[in-house]
């Protein structure tokens, strides 16, 4: 049976310096695949590579595969436009559009699906921030700024716009490193609901968050993949001493 998501020799350049190295992993169907290791291990370069993100920025370069329902997404006649549909990404930081909570989602629908009603529009931006776990704080100010938010309230805003185009895959990059404990609780208990119709890869520095969320956990240092395997498995049997070592930091 085809893989559905998996890198195959995959490398990639910041002008001469390698940040990846021959990256060979794939990802199940509906799961959440956590990626831990230290600062500038690869783990977020990784994650940018699946959108093609990078290409907004000059001289980077990735060799490889990254396969996607059989489809090399790399291949230069792949529409990126219609990839990043496919695969949404969460920054960091919250980064809601200087205009209203709907029109920050409204925004996305509109650019990707132009003969949207009015009416399944509002709909649509229902839908999704009621699946991003926000919806009942927010509904009563739908026309308020989205910068107004709190930045828990802000990040699942922009989780909703990013699943309102309703995407295969969610790249989460350290979705509640800014957050308070609080948020980062709700944030959490919205990618075990999320997963259940998305395929989740997500970078965290936090072991224990990645020990609560991920099915699957790969550890990378140096831009190499250490270990990788069920994240319970990883956790209480590492086999690499390098992954041993850092978890007992940690």
């Amino acid at each position: 049976m085809e893989k559905y998501l998996y890198t195959d020799a995959l490398n990639f350049y910041y002008a001469r310096y390698q940040a990846l190295h021959d990256i060979n992993v794939d990802f199940a169907k509906n799961s959440t695949t956590t990626l831990i290791g230290p600062s500038g291990s690869g783990k977020t370069t990784l994650l940018r590579t699946f959108n093609r993100i990078y290409e907004l920025q000059h001289n980077q370069k990735v060799t490889g595969k990254i396969m996607l329902n059989g489809e090399n997404i790399l291949d230069s006649n792949v529409d990126v436009n219609i990839l990043r549909r496919k695969i949404g990404m969460v920054f960091q930081k919250p980064t809601p559009f200087p205009m209203t909570i709907f029109d920050n989602i409204a925004f996305a629908l509109k650019l990707h699906e132009k003969k949207i009603s009015k009416s399944d529009l509002k709909d649509r931006v229902e839908q999704a921030l009621k699946q991003a776990a926000v919806w009942n704080e927010v509904k009563d100010k739908l026309h308020n700024a989205g910068t107004h938010l709190s930045g828990g309230q802000q990040q699942r805003l922009c989780i909703a716009r990013t699943i309102a185009i309703q995407p295969e895959v969610l790249l989460l990059d350290e979705p509640t490193s800014a957050l308070d404990p609080l948020s980062t609780a709700k944030i959490e208990e919205l990618i075990l609901q999320l997963e259940k119709n998305y395929t989740i890869i997500m970078v965290t520095h936090n072991l224990k968050q990645a020990r609560r969320l991920g099915n699957k956990t790969i550890f990378m240092m140096e831009g190499k993949i250490v270990e990788q395997g069920d994240t319970e498995e990883l956790f209480d049997k590492p086999k690499d001493k390098r992954t041993i070592h850092y978890i007992e930091e940690h």
